[in-house]
């Protein structure tokens, strides 16, 4: 794996308590030596005895250890050149900090328009149909598609996007060497060939059921935060039998970061659906881009209409 001293220096960093995405973000700099790291850790975060260089130099040499096994694969970390810049207002807590990739990382330049479309694992042959005249209106117009590999929408927005000769970003909550799903292993290689992007922020497999669930959620918020605005195809809300799609992650983490929420929407054709129950809710939000036959080229102009940034 190709890796830079901030990505070793950052993963180093958080194996230690208390050492999260917002501490890296608010107090590390690239040009820090590992001495100055140190020093940095005992005095902002005390643990329970005091770090030394040989510790922290070990934890190093032992990542380092673990990324030299793998090739063909790529890592950036905050502070490198090429890194990522959020879009919208993102928490500290919530900024990426390590990232592994293969394809285009300049896919998720803030200059370039992304948009992420999303939805539930099993679409209808019809909200298949939707999705894809969708996207590729979309891709018409030079966006690039960000989804998440899951089945069902996103591989219809990925696959989609392909077949117009479009770039399309797939954020995974696996490693790049275990693809999730397994099935869409071959979709991965197709997208890094044809000039996309697969990224993740994780080298090492979940340790637990329970991190291996938060990995699907903090997958959904890279979605929001690397694009303009989320586009959501079909999904249910969540509700007492069970059915969640999930991709209510990532339409709240537009909303609370202040990105553009749009949704496939129709009153008289969805009102009593249960695939399009949380669009139906979403659609009600002030602000909220609904998308359907009527409204059709005034919501994608609406989408894809570049955004002042203020920030």
């Amino acid at each position: 794996m190709k890796y830079t001293q901030n990505v070793l220096k950052i993963l180093a960093l958080k194996t230690f308590k208390g050492v999260g995405n917002a501490w890296i973000v608010k107090n590390f700099r690239p040009e820090y030596s590992d001495e100055e790291l140190v020093e940095l850790i005992n005095t902002t975060k005390p643990q329970n005895e005091v770090i030394t260089l040989n510790s922290f130099e070990s934890i190093k040499q032992n990542i380092a250890s673990k990324l030299d096994t793998t090739e063909n694969d790529n890592a950036i970390a905050f502070g490198d050149r090429y890194f990522p810049t959020c879009r919208g207002k993102v928490p500290d807590s919530q900024q990426p900090v390590v990232l592994f990739y293969k394809g285009d990382i300049k896919l998720l330049s803030k200059t370039n328009r992304n948009l992420a479309v999303i939805g539930l694992l099993e679409p209808t042959t019809n909200i298949e149909k939707v999705e894809r005249y969708v996207v590729k209106e979309l891709v018409k117009k030079g966006i690039t598609i960000v989804s998440g590999l899951a089945l069902g929408c996103d591989t219809i927005a990925h696959d989609e996007t392909l077949k117009n000769s479009g770039a399309t970003v797939a954020i995974l909550p696996s490693t790049l060497q275990k693809i999730a799903p397994s099935s869409n292993a071959e979709l991965a290689d197709e997208i890094v060939v044809n000039g996309g992007l697969l990224i993740t922020e994780y080298f090492e497999e979940a340790k637990s059921k329970y991190e291996f669930i938060n990995r699907y959620i903090q997958r959904d918020r890279l979605q929001a935060l690397f694009s303009d605005g989320v586009v959501l195809s079909a999904s249910y809300a969540p509700n007492n039998k069970g059915l969640d799609s999930g991709s209510r992650h990532a339409m709240e983490a537009a909303k609370s970061y202040g990105l553009k929420r749009a949704v496939i929407y129709n009153e008289k054709l969805h009102s009593n659906d249960v695939m399009y129950e949380l669009n139906k809710q979403i659609a009600q939000h002030e602000g909220t881009i609904v998308i359907n036959k009527d409204t059709f080229q005034k919501s994608i102009e609406k989408l894809i209409m570049q955004q002042v940034d203020l920030l």
